[in-house]
């Protein structure tokens, strides 16, 4: 699990490879549940959740980006 600070902490580049690797892994485990292969079952609800948290960080960027006045 990642912690929001931590997410806070990285540049918008790394973020959306963390994202990527992390969609890639939610995949797998979607996969691996269909299949009947999947042994850590928690290990779905922490990625969907960090996941949530990147998408967050980055949309609370833009936002504050959005709002800052132009000069």
């Amino acid at each position: 699990m990642t912690k929001i600070v931590d997410i806070r902490a990285k540049t918008p580049d790394e973020l959306q490879a963390q994202l990527l690797d992390l969609r890639k892994e939610q995949f797998n485990l979607r996969f691996q549940r269909a299949t009947g292969q999947l042994e850590a079952t928690g290990r779905v609800k922490l990625v969907r959740r960090d996941i949530a948290r990147i998408k967050f960080v980055l949309h609370e960027r833009k936002r504050s980006a959005a709002s800052q006045p132009k000069a």
